[in-house]
């Protein structure tokens, strides 16, 4: 099995055994990519912002269901949060104290707790009662005397309220919460799209919902192409770790991809790729590997079998230009990302993160830049995506070392990735900043 972690509800597909590299057998029934300057990353390969911009508008958000309150956090809201009530849904007190009726002094009888409903007969004008915080005011009720604003006095059998010396007297409504302060029964709370966070949890709680319409997270097989690849110790023999398997299923899910995220191990053979990329129900197809012009490179191959429509064939990007995204006959979308692990992450921030953000309905992050803190000489026609780190005290940007197409040392210790222009950008220049999303990955 790859050597990822799962827990013991994530479902993971069996790995088949590795063997050695072994002769492909490529039909002919469709091209293959073979123009080594597309393989470079010239040719045809488009623009980086439109692949990326291609791939934000490549799906429609998945259908919307219905679940209970308290599996929602983290998804997205599929319609508008009207109030089922009005908020507060009756006249509360504001702070401990007395509800009085009157300019006082007043006369005490009774006690109100949070929870309890006041009688039906109002309150009489120079009287009070005892009211916690939250408690619904009795009808007649005209202010609420803090705590610290008031004194009680025994007279014989009764009990009197009077404004402590030197406090003021409460004005009408002094420390009520009026009905409908916070909002009327009907009143649009949140629009759809609005991200369910903790907060919007508790807004609905108090609204009066048991269940939200969400957008559900998108599902996504991951086939990893190589059969040089081990699944455990260090490499040997010729053949390297399978380093996506582990960093991309918690990283998809941070994403916002969906529990039933899988990863798949498959060998070097076009009709295996055919046949898990056929039979897949996952909204998202990711694979890696297997997108250049090598002879063991066949996804094109695979993807032209399947009548699939190519929407982003190599990106003028550095690391990752042979990445690429197809539109399945029935619309699923799939991402082939290249094999070596740092090209293959460009190729997620890239491809694969607009697409689960448009599919679970989740907003795209905000576009921000952030000068550098050192110069980077950069490609002369393509963008570079660099790991970078920042400074904790000018906030500037420093590119960090090990950022070859097979590395992934300097992403490890990466803050985010930057966004190099064709031809390089000084120090000081503000260059626009990806960030990885991974947070919350685990």
């Amino acid at each position: 099995m790859t050597a990822n972690p799962q827990t013991a509800s994530d479902p993971v597909h069996p790995v088949h055994p590795v063997h050695p590299v072994h002769p492909v057998r490529l039909r002919t029934d469709g091209p293959r990519r073979s123009d080594p300057s597309a393989a470079d990353g010239n040719g045809s390969a488009m623009p980086w912002a439109d692949a990326h911009r291609i791939a934000r508008e490549a799906a429609r958000p998945l259908s919307p269901v219905t679940r209970p309150l308290t599996t929602t956090a983290g998804l997205v809201l599929a319609e508008p949060l009207p109030a089922l009530s009005d908020l507060p849904p009756f006249d509360t007190s504001a702070m401990d104290g007395w509800a009085v009726s009157g300019p006082g002094p007043w006369l005490l009888s009774g006690e109100l707790l949070a929870g309890q409903q006041p009688g039906a007969a109002p309150l009489p004008d120079g009287h009070a009662v005892r009211i916690a915080t939250g408690a619904a005011l009795p009808a007649g009720a005209t202010a609420v005397l803090r705590n610290e604003h008031g004194c009680t006095e025994a007279r014989g059998a009764t009990e009197w309220l009077h404004v402590a010396s030197g406090r003021p007297k409460p004005a009408p409504g002094q420390d009520v919460r009026p009905r409908g302060q916070e909002c009327r029964s009907g009143d649009y709370l949140l629009a759809s799209g609005t991200p369910v966070t903790p907060a919007l949890l508790g807004l609905a709680a108090a609204a009066g919902y048991d269940e939200l319409t969400v957008t559900p997270r998108p599902s996504v097989d991951v086939l990893v192409l190589g059969d040089e690849l081990l699944d455990d110790g260090p490499p040997r023999d010729g053949r390297v770790r399978d380093a996506l398997s582990p960093l991309l299923v918690p990283w998809l899910r941070a994403l916002g991809a969906g529990p039933k995220t899988t990863v798949r191990r498959l060998h070097d053979d076009p009709d295996l790729l055919h046949q898990a990329v056929g039979g897949s129900t996952a909204d998202l197809i990711i694979t890696t590997g297997g997108t250049a012009a090598g002879p063991v490179d066949f996804v094109h191959l695979v993807v032209h079998r399947l009548s699939a429509r190519l929407l982003v064939d190599g990106v003028a990007v550095r690391p990752g230009h042979p990445m690429l995204l197809a539109l399945l006959p029935a619309g699923r979308p799939l991402v082939g990302l290249p094999g070596n692990p740092l090209a293959a992450a460009t190729g997620v921030l890239t491809l694969a993160a607009p697409l689960l953000r448009t599919l679970g309905a989740r907003p795209q992050p905000v576009p921000y830049a952030v000068p550098l803190a050192e110069s980077i000489a950069g490609h002369p026609t393509d963008t570079c995506v660099i790991p970078v780190a920042f400074d904790p005290s000018s906030g500037a940007a420093r590119p960090l070392h090990f950022r070859g197409p097979a590395m992934l040392r300097g992403l490890a210790s990466a803050d985010a990735m930057a966004l190099v222009p064709p031809g390089g950008a000084d120090a000081g220049t503000a260059v626009d900043i990806l960030d990885t999303g991974w947070e919350s990955a685990g």
